[in-house]
């Protein structure tokens, strides 16, 4: 764990260092244009955030008129639902008598509170230590670029020489791949957001999930945001859209799902590797192993850091083949002894 919290901190390091670089030509100490950097940086996702609050909110508002409505209209579909299962000779209690199908949820749940709240400590402790873990990212990252230029002097003494440009400088280049993989995953990110929401649009227009047309840019940009987590970010980012499906009737909800399914494989064996496959400049079946080696080595994380990993060993093993050169292998023939 300590590894894994140490590698993301220097990947921050090595992405955000360019631009503290390019700070500290107005002269300023290093530590003031770090500290430029991170302001600048918390900044720009407020002003993304004011962008997108307007139309956000106005589907969010739409959405709270709505719901009335959506419960009423969940109440029905699944009493409707029990009673064609009931016809058929198939006898399920979806709805107590006399009690609305969200009243009975609500029971159940209210039932199964012991075990929620037995296993609340645990949940705490788990939230308390990704806190902490992100606190030390954060501060190990800011020591990682106020003592950068050091770093790189260091690395540079242990690795062979270059040209003196910096096309041929080992940091530098390490540096341009980190940007080229954030820029890859800001690209991948708003295809498949753009996507989700053109294809919720597409639906909604022919009446298969009407509401999807309404809050195609929340689940649109919801979706995006999540695809920036690896393999469970597609599945929590569908989650709102299938769940609203379901409230408004359970076929919609099915189609919805096969929707997002269909989404998950494009992206998995198209999308991803392709995008990253050419900002990486590296060959897809290798972004494809790379995922899913850091997923089995250490979940979530490990996915999340290893295509920034392999960008810094792609990088270096061209750097190492061009400065490098072995001796060759002495194929003349020998005699017997």
């Amino acid at each position: 764990k300590v590894l894994v919290i140490f590698i993301v901190a220097a990947v921050i390091a090595l992405i955000l260092n360019p631009a503290v670089a390019f700070v500290q030509r107005g002269r300023l100490p290093r530590g003031l244009a770090v500290l430029s950097v991170y302001l600048a940086f918390f900044l720009m996702l407020s002003g993304i955030g004011v962008l997108l609050a307007n139309p956000i909110s106005n589907q969010v508002a739409a959405f709270s008129r709505n719901l009335p409505h959506l419960v009423k209209q969940a109440n029905k579909t699944l009493a409707d639902f029990q009673g064609t299962l009931n016809n058929d000779g198939l006898h399920v209690q979806f709805i107590k008598q006399g009690e609305t199908a969200l009243q009975t949820v609500q029971d159940k749940l209210v039932k199964g509170s012991s075990s929620i709240v037995s296993s609340a400590g645990g949940l705490l402790t788990e939230v308390a230590s990704a806190s902490f873990d992100v606190l030390l990212v954060f501060v190990l990252s800011v020591y990682m670029l106020l003592y950068g230029q050091t770093i790189g002097r260091l690395i540079r003494k242990y690795m062979p020489d270059g040209d003196g440009t910096p096309a041929d400088d080992y940091p530098t280049l390490i540096q341009s791949a980190l940007a080229r993989y954030v820029g890859g995953q800001l690209l991948f990110s708003l295809v498949m957001g753009a996507t989700a929401g053109i294809a919720l649009y597409l639906i909604g227009v022919l009446g298969v999930f009407p509401d999807g047309r309404k809050y195609a840019v929340v689940f649109a940009v919801f979706y995006a945001l999540m695809e920036l987590v690896p393999y469970i970010g597609p599945i929590i980012g569908a989650l709102p859209a299938v769940l609203l499906a379901l409230f408004t009737a359970p076929i919609s909800a099915l189609w919805v799902a096969l929707m997002f399914v269909a989404l998950q494989q494009l992206e998995g064996h198209i999308v991803a590797p392709q995008i990253f496959g050419h900002t990486l400049r590296i060959n897809p079946l290798l972004v494809i192993f790379a995922l899913l080696l850091g997923l089995q080595l250490h979940g979530v994380v490990g996915a999340l850091i290893a295509l920034p990993i392999l960008s810094i060993l792609r990088e270096t093993a061209v750097y190492l083949n061009r400065h490098i050169t072995f001796e060759p292998w002495d194929n003349a023939p020998r005699g017997l002894p």
